[in-house]
C-alpha cells in the first residue's frame, strides 16, 4: 500500500509541476505580446516568442489552488473583502525618490553635502500609494541599443541637453535622447578615454573587474567599460543636473543616487578593483584627505584610483579652467600628500589624467607607521558603514606574512573568480561558513535559476536588463545568471551578515548595503526584474511588509517581473497584500515538489500610467 501511495503521490506531483511550469510559460508568452518597447510597439523578443506558436490548451485543466490549501483557509470570502486596495499616487510623484526628496533636502545644511545625503521621510509622512509612470512610458530599448538611446517619455528632462551640449553628454532627437558617449573630460568619446587608462591599468585580462565611478554624470564611463567586461558601480547626487542617475539606469548601466558627504559609502572594505573621478567636483584634499581615505577603504589592495580634470597638470591647464593657479597648486599638493600618506604609488600623469595604485600590503609602506599624521581607524568592523560618520582615518590592511602577499587574499582573474572560493571564505574569516557550505550554496542557486528559467522563458533573453537581488547572500543568484545581457544589483540588508557583500565583490559582482525598512536610493521604474529570497522572513517584525512591497512596486518597471522565494505561510500573506496592488501573481511549488515548505511567488506588474485606470 505504501508503495502504491508513493507512486500516486509521485504522479500527482509530476502532473502538478508540469501544469505549473506550462501555465506560467503561457502566462509569460501572453505577457510578451503586451510589452511596450521604445518605439511603442510590441517588444520584439517577446513578440517573437508569442508568435512561435505556443499552444496553451494542450494540458488538461488542473485545480492549482488546492495544492496550497493554507491560502484558502486563511483568506476566506470575508477576509478577501478586506484586502486593501492601494490607490495611485498623485501625478506629481512620478519621479519620487523618498530618501532624496528635493524639498526635504533643502531643509538640511549645505556644508559637506549634508543636504544631498539620504534623509528619509518619517513614518507619518510615508506615501502608501502606487507611484505612477508618466504618460507615454515605454519599455526601454534592449542592450546594447539602450546604451545610446533612451525614450524621451521615460525621463522627460532636457536640462542636460543644454547645460552639457558642448561636452557630448546627451542630445535630444525627436522622441529619444541620444548619448554619444562623451563626458566633461572625454568630449571625444569614452572609448578613447578608456584606451588611455587601459595603457596603464590591466583592463583587458580580467584583473580589473569592479569599478567605482564617483560623481558619474550619466555614467558613460561605466557604459563603455561594459564591452571590456568591467562592471562599474556609478553614483551621483540628485541635484541640479536633473535625472543623471535616472538616465544611467534607463541606459541599462548600474547606478544609484549617492554622494561623498559626511556618511561612509554603502560598500564593503576592499571591494573595488578601480575607482574613478572625472571632474566629479569632490574636494579630495579637504578634511585632511578624508574622502581619499574613504576611497582607500573600498579599494582592494593593488587597486587603482583615477583622477581626471582639475587640479591635475594645473601648470598647463589653469588658464583653460579659469581658476587661480595658486588655488590649483594647493589643491594638488593636498591630494599628493594624502596619497603619499595612504601609500599609493603614482603610476601615470599626462594631460589632465593621473593614476595611482594602492600597495598590496602594509609591508610596502612601513614608513607611515611612524608618521604622526597617520591616524588609523580603530573600528572592529570596517564593513559597519550604514549611516556611520566618515572619519579622517586610514583603514588598516589585513595582516600578511610576507612582503609580496596580497592583503586579504589574491583574487583570480575574471571570469575564474566568479566561481572560485573567495578569500574571505577560504581564510575562514566569515564565522560559521565553510568552503563546502559556500559551494553547496552555489549549487543550490544554479538549480533555482534553472527552475526560474523554466517558469519565465524571458529571463535570459535580454528582456530583463536591470535586475535586483534584495537579499543577495553570497551572490549565488547573480553568479548563476551572469551574462553580458544583464547585470544584478546584489543588495545585502544591513540586518544580514555584512561581510557577505565582501564575498560578492570578490566574485567580480557588484552590490550595496541597504535597510529595506527604508526606500532604496534610486528613481522609480529602474529595475526590470526583482528577486527576493527569504526577505520577508528576514524582516518579519522589523518593519511593515506593505512598505517593502510598495517600494518594490516603486522601483519596478511597468510589466517588470518579481520572483519571491520564502516559506509558504509568509508568501500567502505577501500574496494577499499584492492582491491590492496592480500585479498579476501566482504561487508555485519549489522545484523539488509540493512537499517542500519553501515556495515561489512570481508576479508581473501591470502596465499603467498616470491618470490611467486600466492595466492595458
Amino acid at each position: 500500500m505504501a508503495m502504491k501511495s508513493s507512486s500516486a503521490d509521485g504522479k500527482t506531483r509530476s502532473s502538478v509541476q508540469i501544469f505549473i511550469v506550462f501555465s506560467l510559460c503561457c502566462f509569460f508568452y501572453i505577457l510578451g505580446a503586451w510589452q511596450r518597447s521604445g518605439f511603442g510597439k510590441g517588444d520584439s523578443i517577446a513578440l517573437e516568442m508569442t508568435n512561435s506558436g505556443a499552444d496553451c490548451n494542450i494540458v488538461p485543466s488542473l485545480n492549482f489552488e488546492t495544492h496550497h490549501a493554507g491560502e484558502s483557509s486563511i483568506v476566506g470570502a470575508s477576509e478577501a473583502a478586506k484586502v486593501k486596495a492601494f490607490e495611485p499616487c498623485d501625478a506629481r510623484y512620478t519621479d519620487y525618490t523618498p530618501c532624496q526628496d528635493q524639498r526635504r533636502a533643502m531643509t538640511f545644511p549645505r556644508d559637506s553635502m549634508i543636504y544631498r545625503e539620504r534623509h528619509c521621510a518619517p513614518e507619518k509622512e510615508k506615501l502608501h500609494c502606487l507611484i505612477p509612470a508618466p504618460k507615454g512610458y515605454v519599455t526601454p530599448f534592449s542592450w546594447p541599443k539602450s546604451r545610446d538611446y533612451v525614450p524621451y517619455a521615460n525621463a522627460p528632462y532636457k536640462a542636460l541637453t543644454v547645460e552639457k551640449a558642448i561636452q557630448n553628454w546627451i542630445q535630444y532627437e525627436g522622441d529619444v535622447f541620444r548619448f554619444p558617449g562623451g563626458g566633461t573630460q572625454f568630449p571625444q568619446g569614452a572609448d578613447k578615454y578608456i584606451d588611455q587608462l587601459a595603457s596603464v591599468i590591466p583592463m583587458e585580462n580580467g584583473t580589473v573587474r569592479t569599478a567605482l565611478d564617483t560623481g558619474c554624470g550619466v555614467a558613460s564611463w561605466g557604459a563603455y567599460l561594459w564591452s571590456r567586461n568591467v562592471r562599474a558601480m556609478s553614483f551621483a547626487p540628485r541635484d541640479s543636473h536633473e535625472a543623471q542617475v535616472q538616465f544611467a539606469l534607463e541606459r541599462g548601466v548600474p547606478a544609484v543616487i549617492g554622494v561623498l558627504g559626511t556618511i561612509k559609502l554603502p560598500y564593503p572594505t576592499r571591494a573595488f578593483d578601480m575607482a574613478h573621478c572625472s571632474r566629479c567636483l569632490i574636494p579630495w584634499g579637504a578634511n585632511d584627505g578624508m574622502y581619499l581615505m574613504e576611497v582607500d577603504r573600498v579599494l582592494r589592495p593593488g587597486g587603482y584610483w583615477i583622477l581626471s580634470g582639475p587640479p591635475i597638470n594645473w601648470k598647463v591647464n589653469y588658464k583653460a579652467w579659469q581658476r587661480p593657479k595658486e588655488d590649483l597648486q594647493e589643491e594638488q599638493r593636498k591630494i599628493e600628500e594624502a596619497a603619499k600618506l595612504l601609500c599609493w604609488e603614482k603610476k601615470y600623469e599626462h594631460g589632465e589624467i593621473a593614476i595611482w595604485q594602492k600597495r598590496v600590503n602594509d609591508e610596502a609602506c612601513r614608513s607611515r607607521q611612524d608618521d604622526p599624521r597617520a591616524n588609523f581607524c580603530k573600528t572592529d568592523d570596517s564593513d559597519d558603514v550604514w549611516y556611520k560618520k566618515m572619519e579622517a582615518c586610514i583603514t588598516p590592511y589585513p595582516e600578511t606574512s610576507s612582503s609580496d602577499e596580497v592583503a586579504g587574499g589574491e583574487l583570480q582573474v575574471f571570469p575564474d573568480r566568479l566561481n572560485a572560493v573567495p578569500p574571505r571564505i577560504s581564510s575562514g574569516s566569515i564565522s560559521g561558513v565553510t568552503v563546502d557550505a559556500y559551494e553547496d550554496d552555489n549549487r543550490q542557486w544554479k538549480k533555482h535559476v534553472k527552475a526560474y528559467k523554466r517558469i519565465n522563458s524571458l529571463l535570459d533573453t535580454g528582456r530583463y536588463r536591470n535586475i535586483m537581488d534584495m537579499n543577495a547572500g553570497f551572490g549565488g543568484f547573480a553568479a548563476a545568471l551572469e551574462s553580458q545581457k544583464l547585470w544584478v544589483m546584489n543588495v545585502v540588508p544591513t540586518i544580514a551578515e555584512k561581510n557577505r557583500l565582501g564575498v560578492v565583490y570578490e566574485r567580480g559582482l557588484i552590490g550595496i548595503f541597504h535597510d529595506w525598512c527604508e526606500a532604496f536610493s534610486t528613481y522609480p521604474r529602474t529595475y526590470d526584474l526583482i528577486h527576493a529570497n527569504h526577505l520577508f522572513s528576514l524582516y518579519k517584525n522589523k518593519c511593515n511588509a506593505d512598505d517593502i512591497l510598495l517600494e518594490m512596486d516603486r522601483i519596478l518597471r511597468p510589466e517588470g517581473a518579481v520572483i519571491i522565494r520564502d516559506d509558504v505561510d509568509t508568501l500567502i500573506k505577501v500574496k494577499r497584500i499584492i492582491s491590492g496592488m496592480r500585479w498579476d501573481a501566482k504561487l508555485v511549488d519549489h522545484e523539488d515538489g509540493p512537499l517542500v515548505p519553501e515556495k515561489v511567488l512570481i508576479a508581473v506588474k501591470q502596465y499603467w500610467v498616470t491618470n490611467s485606470t486600466s492595466s492595458h
